[in-house]
């Protein structure tokens, strides 16, 4: 184990501390937002609220525990609840995985197929999708993983600070097969969705230019598809920095494993670091690209959310 002076532990630790707390209390307006504004009780929204909620649980259960193991270079937890945190990490990575591909549908059927989307997509069928995320997530964290997550063991370190490891064990197989179906494959889907989504929109786009912004055009559906594509275009941005953060630990497997060379440890903490700092970037997102969730994030910090009427205020900045 590299021995840190006590300058690198402090600035570590206020660097995961920080991440921490932005995970934590940004996770948590954009629940309470939703929950609390009325104008916010969309389909789409439900999916955001239920996304929030798994980053939320990454800074509150994986976070703290990883960053002890990170400083320190010890596991002081038992190896009992090891098995637990890697299984926690592999369900809300999964679970944030089956989230965007839910989003992904909802916005490509907004966006291309408007005149159905009302009916095809509630807030009950949101709420089934949710629930079908959680559960295929839970069924493939602690039925597939935590039982390989058994096999971890606890290795004695020379320090005598030291308790021992959380390692958990993967065979080559269930890397590359997860690697590929719980992340290349399912970006890949959400790639080519997005792709098609921006493309009928600049169709649509050019229709309503061919006819001049038709009055008609502009209050039935200019309006409706120009507030659709600018949810989906921030939602892209949450798609392409969750690729950013997990491409890097997602690729590190599989090559390490078809090359035969094994990643220093620290590039690994970096790519698994990156990979929970992603539950702290989507907030931030939602705050610069989203006036509604913006004016809603200003009415809670201010205490104005427990004014009188608060839950029906008109969100829409003009």
């Amino acid at each position: 184990m590299i021995r840190k002076s006590f300058g690198t532990n402090f600035a570590l630790y206020l660097v995961f501390v920080s991440g921490m707390l932005v995970t934590i209390l940004g996770n948590s307006l954009v629940i309470l937002s939703i929950c609390h504004f009325k104008q916010l009780h969309s389909p789409t929204n439900v999916l955001i609220s239920s996304l929030a909620l798994a980053d939320l649980l990454v800074g509150v259960i994986v976070m703290p525990f990883s960053a002890t193991w990170t400083v320190t270079g010890c596991w002081f937890y038992g190896d009992t609840f090891c098995h637990l945190h890697v299984s926690f990490e592999w369900f809300l990575t999964t679970l944030s995985v089956f989230h965007l591909i839910c989003i992904a549908v909802d916005r490509h059927q907004a966006i291309c197929n408007p005149l159905h989307y009302s009916r095809k997509i509630t807030v009950s069928v949101a709420v089934m999708m949710v629930c079908a995320c959680w559960s295929l997530a839970a069924v493939y964290a602690y039925g597939v993983i935590y039982p390989k997550a058994s096999k971890a063991w606890l290795n004695k370190l020379e320090s005598y600070k030291c308790i021992g490891s959380c390692t958990g064990y993967a065979s080559r197989l269930s890397i590359l097969l997860s690697s590929i179906l719980c992340f290349f494959f399912p970006c890949t889907v959400m790639v080519c969705l997005y792709m098609h989504i921006f493309d009928v929109a600049k169709q649509q786009a050019r229709k309503f230019r061919d006819k001049n912004h038709c009055l008609n055009d502009r209050g039935k559906g200019g309006l409706v598809k120009q507030s659709e594509c600018k949810a989906a275009k921030t939602l892209s941005i949450v798609l392409g920095v969750f690729i950013f953060c997990y491409v890097p630990l997602y690729v590190l497997g599989p090559i390490s494993l078809l090359s035969r060379l094994r990643a220093p440890g620290y590039l690994t903490e970096v790519f698994y670091w990156l990979l929970y700092l992603n539950s702290a970037c989507n907030p931030l997102i939602y705050a610069l690209f989203y006036p509604s969730f913006r004016k809603c994030f200003h009415c809670i910090i201010t205490l104005k959310i427990f004014s009188p009427n608060s839950s029906t205020m008109n969100l829409s900045l003009k």
